[in-house]
């Protein structure tokens, strides 16, 4: 259940609820918006708790909620959810575009492939340390090594940084260089490792699942926000559908239905949604078009020879043209870029 506060409640008004929540073995989490303080409840539905904290003064109602997301749903927290990176904004006006190559290659590669997509405007730096792939013959990254490389990127260039963390036990490792850590769609429920991001302080990028619907990845998205970390980001990557001409089918439907359910940011990976760097422009329009907050593209200094993942990269002169055909998508929707 949620207590939703008066307009006038003060700090230790909403203490003293929080106090005595705790007491009756509650788990109590706060959201402050601008109007009203809102307190998320987890626990065992009691009526009478429920109605001794309606005859308090200092609170206006109390709301059950149905669904199983509880602080993943709009009723805990009914603004948008904002994060703050330094100079840039996740879930606000301005369109985010991660950019980069599938995999950390080579310090060379890195280099290169960075200063490309912030020449273009990219205000943060994708690639992987960490491969989770199908085949255990296939490149599995540069691991600790790329870690590396990639706190040298963020270094030389500002641009910030996403990449996977693929278990609870490198999570320190991977956050030390990291400025979102990445969750990838197969580890969506890991919930070893989502508990564990719930413990720290830094944004996490959730992938959905391959086959999760969407009360799934939020569900799941609900073990870090219930760890005390309200940084989460939702990726839409596409889903495992019937259809082989695609990667996976890009449910752009998504975008509209979470921003109706949850607070939390969206974004779109139109790259590994639909498997072929010719269909990326289309749907990275479309999903602006859609309301997404960001964009995650993947982007190589030469496709033709990544070890992974080339035939969904663009080209550095492709993403620069995609880049300036976007910003009139972006204005159109009310964001910048």
């Amino acid at each position: 259940m949620i207590v939703v506060m008066n307009p006038d409640a003060s700090k230790d008004d909403v203490s003293r609820i929080t106090d005595k929540l705790k007491r009756m073995g509650y788990g109590v989490h706060l959201s402050i918006g601008e109007r009203r303080t809102i307190i998320g409840v987890i626990g065992q539905r009691r009526e009478e708790a429920a109605q001794a904290l309606e005859a308090m003064s200092q609170v206006e109602r109390v709301v059950f909620i149905t669904r199983p997301f509880k602080l993943a749903g709009r009723e805990f927290h009914p603004d948008d959810t904002v994060i703050n990176l330094g100079h840039t904004t996740i879930g606000g006006s301005e369109l985010i575009v991660m950019a980069g190559p599938c995999a950390v290659e080579g310090e060379a590669q890195l280099m290169e492939a960075a200063n490309t997509v912030k020449e273009a405007g990219a205000q943060v730096f994708r690639a992987g340390a960490f491969k989770p792939r199908t085949s255990p013959y296939s490149f599995q990254g540069l691991e600790i090594k790329g870690l590396e490389y990639l706190d040298r990127v963020r270094s030389e260039t500002g641009l910030l940084i996403v990449t996977e963390v693929m278990d609870q036990f490198t999570v320190s490792e991977v956050a030390a260089c990291a400025d979102i850590l990445q969750v990838g769609a197969r580890n969506m429920q890991n919930y070893f490792l989502l508990r564990e991001l719930g413990r720290i302080r830094k944004p996490v990028l959730l992938k959905r699942g391959l086959s999760a619907t969407v009360e799934e990845w939020l569900m799941a998205a609900e073990y870090i926000l219930n760890g005390g970390n309200y940084e989460v980001i939702l990726c839409e990557r596409g889903i495992r559908t019937f259809e082989p001409y695609t990667r996976n089918t890009l449910d752009l439907s998504a975008v509209p239905l979470v921003k109706q359910l949850s607070p939390l940011p969206v974004i779109v990976d139109p790259s590994h949604g639909t498997g072929h760097s010719s269909l990326v422009p289309a749907m990275s329009k479309a999903a602006v078009a859609a309301g997404a907050d960001g964009l995650m593209i993947e982007v190589h200094p030469n496709p033709e020879e990544a070890l992974s993942d080339g035939p969904q990269s663009l080209n550095p002169a492709q993403f620069k043209t995609l880049i300036r055909d976007l910003k009139g998508v972006a204005l159109n929707a009310g964001r910048l870029l």
